[in-house]
């Protein structure tokens, strides 16, 4: 092949990326007002709407990004309402604030707490337990019976124990476990804890302000989205 050739395709393919690119801004641009206008509104349609069968979400992080894969067979609710925070950014720009070597890493709380106070009373009904917490597999956390919101945790080790509370998984991590494992761990239950605990309300309330002021090593969730999906 001419080098004559091999420089028309490069600029093609620059030209396509580029175009792409100005596509998937104009997209997001489209989304933005849809999305933050859900994430004030709990009665908002976008919540009542059905996932995929099967989907890949995509989390990038201040250490690396992971891929969660979450499976509707497994437990409907849950996944339904995986799907549309994912989509509409509610992890964006947010913490994870529990994180426990050799047991989870906790996120879900949004990084502003006007969202916080619209979504956090949302919960949905509890879905059978069909899989178990194993390494790597990603569940709600909960108080209680039918208090699922918008929290979630990722298992570091076979935490089998919890299938019998009620925590369901929803999907697991396919891509970037050595991601998690990365998570910053120094502050154990100490930046706000589990939701049984009864110790976040300084988060809820002030979001990544408190956070980033007390707890600066927090690793950041810096956004998710949905990357391959199975109607």
């Amino acid at each position: 092949m001419g080098a004559w050739r091999v420089e028309r395709l490069g600029s093609l393919a620059l030209v396509l990326l580029i175009a792409g690119c100005q596509r998937d801004r104009a997209a997001d641009a489209a989304v933005e007002p849809l999305a933050r206008a859900a994430l004030l509104d709990p009665s908002h349609e976008i919540w009542s709407q059905n996932a995929p069968s099967l989907f890949r979400a995509r989390f990038e992080t201040s250490v690396g990004d992971f891929v969660i894969e979450a499976n509707r067979d497994w437990a409907p609710r849950g996944v339904d309402r995986f799907y549309n925070l994912v989509r509409t950014g509610f992890f964006d720009d947010s913490r994870f604030f529990r994180v426990r070597a050799g047991f989870i890493a906790q996120f879900g709380i949004p990084g502003d707490p006007a969202i916080t106070a619209a979504l956090e009373d949302q919960t949905i009904s509890d879905d059978p337990v069909r899989k178990s917490n194993l390494r790597g597999f990603v569940a709600y956390a909960m108080t209680g019976p039918d208090s699922r919101a918008t929290q979630l945790f990722i298992n570091y080790s076979d935490n089998s124990r919890l299938d019998a509370e009620g925590f369901a998984p929803i999907g697991r991590v396919i891509e970037g476990m050595e991601v998690v494992d990365r998570l910053y761990a120094g502050y154990g239950e100490d930046a706000g804890g589990g939701m049984r605990g009864g110790k976040q309300g300084k988060i809820l309330a002030a979001g990544n302000e408190h956070l980033d002021r007390e707890f600066p090593d927090l690793d950041k969730l810096v956004r998710a989205s949905i990357v391959e999906t199975d109607k």
